[in-house]
């Protein structure tokens, strides 16, 4: 979350088209393009004239939604790899055909949308081990396109609700009703990636397959995806630890159909054992040592279900078995009995008008989401206020909350939380947990970065794991972050990433 954003308002025609968000990567398939074909289109159609007044048209939103594209030398490096494999796919015939933009987002990320735009985050850069690795993910996200996943995926949410995809709450409460159904997509469609999580088991296949096919025919080693689908398995399993929880932060690249622990040994199996090429291992590690790791502290920090601003100066901390999913225009909160997000609107130092602008923006006026008397409270020292509306879709009720704190007499935040009916209290912890940071408290919240360093005689798993900038899980994050196994021994010589300060 920037110092500046404004409530997200994402429209539902952005969010169908980016294609395998949170999904790092899908996993590998078959090492020889003969195996890879049987599952490809027959004839791969040329990006055409639509789809490219499609892509230009959501592109400066997508980068906006995803902290911007990041300026760093890396983002040269992403591009000449990303191009080089998404002409493979026959979208285009020149590298000029496509757009890959390296990300400032600390989510484990990679998608492309229609008229040749590619992406990846920052923080998946840097959970991968060589540049095969790179290139199996952005071919794997090409291979959606290619095969027109999104244009085929929309065709299926006309026909069903535009929430039927979230498989979240929303799913049960938000149809029918169009207060409702405003609010659900200011709320779910934070991050855009919400209705972007489930390909179908044949659609992930699929890209797969094409995946492994670009791999190929770019001369790079086909089990570059395996390995990646290995590494991205590992370090959900840690996310959702420090969260406490068992489901995913969204986006979540395990909410696809098929098992993570299948795709990983089925891509295993279609690249061949056997089968070799390009990894560049080297030049990856050279590239992006010193990458920004995790959060920028410029648009606050996640640490478990913590979020701390140190330039906007405050801190909530969100309900146990709850994840937190920062973006530049909101901080996202979601779990299974409930979902929300952290924003902000235009301030005249009046608390009460600001909760009715907050209910107008998500759920039109007091005529159309009639929400109760206006509370007013104290939170930790900031003045607040609060409401709840009950809507009824007509099939099932829904709350609705705002609250609402004021930080100066021109600055106020609010969180609007969506709970099933009766279930309000879901968030009274978080409610109760905003306060401001102090000075000191801001001060030391650092920037990670990843650091490549060369194994020396004597070193161990655990030593390097004690030098990761966490309190909790260094190990598992040390093991994740390299793409190693637990009883994984170090030999001299050998690079391997840590994450410092």
């Amino acid at each position: 979350m920037a110092r500046k954003f404004v409530t997200m308002a994402t429209a539902t025609s952005t969010l169908m088209l980016a294609a395998c968000m949170g999904s790092g990567t899908g996993g590998t398939q078959s090492a020889s393009s003969q195996s890879a074909s049987s599952n490809a289109p027959q004839q791969v159609k040329s990006i055409t004239a639509e789809e490219k007044k499609l892509g230009d048209q959501y592109h400066p939103q997508l980068v906006s939604q995803y902290g911007g594209s990041f300026d760093a030398p890396q983002a040269a490096y992403v591009e000449t790899v990303g191009k080089n494999i998404a002409v493979q796919s026959g979208l285009g015939n020149a590298r000029s055909d496509f757009t890959v933009t390296l990300l400032n987002s600390p989510v484990n990320n990679a998608f492309a949308i229609p008229g040749g735009y590619v992406y990846v985050t920052r923080q998946l850069l840097a959970l991968m081990n060589d540049e095969a690795e790179l290139a199996g993910v952005l071919g794997h996200e090409v291979g959606h396109v290619a095969a027109r996943h999104s244009q085929k995926r929309q065709k299926r949410a006309q026909r069903n609700s535009i929430f039927g995809a979230i498989g979240q709450i929303a799913s049960a409460v938000l149809l029918g009703n169009s207060a409702a159904g405003r609010l659900g997509q200011q709320l779910f469609g934070t991050g855009s990636q919400l209705l972007t999580l489930k390909y179908s088991r044949n659609q992930e296949t699929e890209a797969d397959d094409l995946g492994i096919q670009y791999l190929n025919s770019a001369g790079y080693d086909p089990k570059a995806l395996s390995s990646m689908l290995a590494s991205l398995a590992a370090q959900s399993s840690i996310d959702a630890r420090v969260s406490g929880r068992e489901a995913r932060n969204v986006p979540a690249w395990a909410s696809t159909h098929p098992d993570p622990a299948k795709r990983v040994s089925r891509a295993l199996q279609k690249a061949g054992a056997n089968s070799s090429g390009v990894r560049n291992r080297e030049v990856f590690l050279n590239r992006i040592d010193g990458v920004l790791y995790g959060d920028d502290p410029q648009q606050g920090v996640v640490e478990g279900t913590t979020f701390l601003h140190p330039d906007m100066r405050f801190t909530f901390t969100a309900p146990t078995g709850f994840g937190l999913q920062n973006t530049t225009t909101a901080v996202g909160i979601t779990g299974q009995s409930g979902q929300g997000q952290l924003t902000l609107l235009p301030y005249n130092g009046n608390l009460r008008n600001y909760v009715e602008s907050a209910f107008k923006k998500v759920g039109g006026d007091k005529t159309q989401l009639n929400y109760g008397n206006i509370q007013s409270t104290t939170v930790n020292g900031l003045p607040a206020a609060y409401s709840t509306a009950r809507v009824n879709n007509g099939q099932q009720q829904v709350d609705v909350a705002v609250f609402a704190y004021e930080f100066s007499k021109s600055r106020a935040l609010h969180f609007v939380t969506i709970t099933p009916a009766g279930r309000g209290q879901t968030f009274n912890s978080m409610y109760s947990s905003m306060r401001r940071l102090s000075a000191n408290e801001a001060a030391q919240i650092k920037p990670r970065k990843l650091d490549v360093v060369t194994v020396k005689s004597g070193d161990t798993v655990s030593g390097f794991a004690r030098r990761m900038a966490y309190t909790q899980l260094q190990t598992e994050r040390f093991l994740a972050l390299n793409g190693l196994s637990r009883n994984a021994q170090l030999r001299a010589g050998q690079r391997v990433k840590v994450v410092t300060y």
